[in-house]
């Protein structure tokens, strides 16, 4: 009986996989291609990667997703953070629950909602729709999920070291940024790859939200797959695929490296 559970495990497990990874693993084999034809392999050739460079739009794409990543994931790293302290600290408070559903509505609400109110947002402040727009969206949008990750850290934090730094002379802001900062940068640091993960990722409120100059890397992609999948857009995605591979491995490393580090007797 067990015999028969561990082999039906064992080949639910590798289907999953399968179904999982090999979409990703045919993409990257056919990001290779030499022919034109995505559906007819015509030998082995890296053409596509160096005809990628020199497509301007990809190109353009690609540094105004990194760009609106980037900030925008900082923002909600910082915004996010201070909600987690606010909720986590300061207990009961007026507005408390008005501000705790605000804070983890994106969690729930469908993105062509947030999409839409960000739009008729803009409109009525009359902003025009732009790299600002789109930035301002994504951190909205990521908010929350840094929220949820800093939260739950800082419940399981050991206060009695903040107070000990504070009987010992420290401001609040001090201890906080000494003892309580330092001891949570892992959970910090989880929440902005999430969140620049998301925004590299966002298709549906970048479309709302984005203007002339500031079309991002998934709504090209969008669009031209629309017309029929072209090899640059294989290549492309293997990039992404790289980048968020080696950003996974390097964050793995550095955290047995803590893990292994913080385990060695001190000289």
């Amino acid at each position: 009986m067990k015999r028969g559970a561990s082999v039906f495990n064992l080949v639910s497990l590798t289907a999953g996989f399968a179904f999982l990874y090999l979409p990703i693993l045919l993409l990257v084999i056919w990001s290779f291609n030499a022919s034109r034809l995505v559906t007819v392999w015509g030998g082995f050739s890296t053409r596509w990667y160096g005809s990628l460079f020199h497509n301007e739009q990809l190109m353009g794409a690609a540094w105004v997703t990194l760009r609106v990543g980037l900030v925008s994931a900082t923002l909600a790293t910082v915004l996010g953070t201070l909600a987690a302290v606010a909720l986590t600290r300061h207990g009961r408070f007026l507005g408390r629950t008005l501000f705790s559903g605000m804070s983890y509505a994106p969690l729930v609400m469908p993105e062509v909602i947030m999409g839409l109110s960000l739009l008729l947002l803009f409109v009525a402040l009359k902003v025009d729709r732009g790299l600002l727009t789109v930035t301002l969206a994504h951190t909205t949008l990521t908010m929350a999920y840094v929220t949820v990750v800093v939260q739950s850290r800082l419940a399981t934090f050991d206060r009695s070291l903040e107070e000990a730094a504070q009987d010992l002379g420290c401001t609040p802001a001090r201890a906080f940024w000494s003892v309580t900062l330092p001891n949570i940068l892992p959970a910090v640091l989880a929440g902005w790859m999430l969140a620049f993960t998301l925004s590299l990722d966002d298709l549906v409120v970048a479309s709302f939200t984005s203007g002339p100059g500031a079309t991002t890397l998934p709504m090209r992609i969008y669009s031209q797959v629309r017309l029929g999948v072209s090899p640059e857009i294989n290549a492309v995605c293997t990039l992404l695929i790289g980048a968020v591979a080696v950003g996974v491995i390097c964050w793995s490393l550095a955290s047995k490296w803590r893990t292994a580090a913080g385990r060695q007797p001190p000289a």
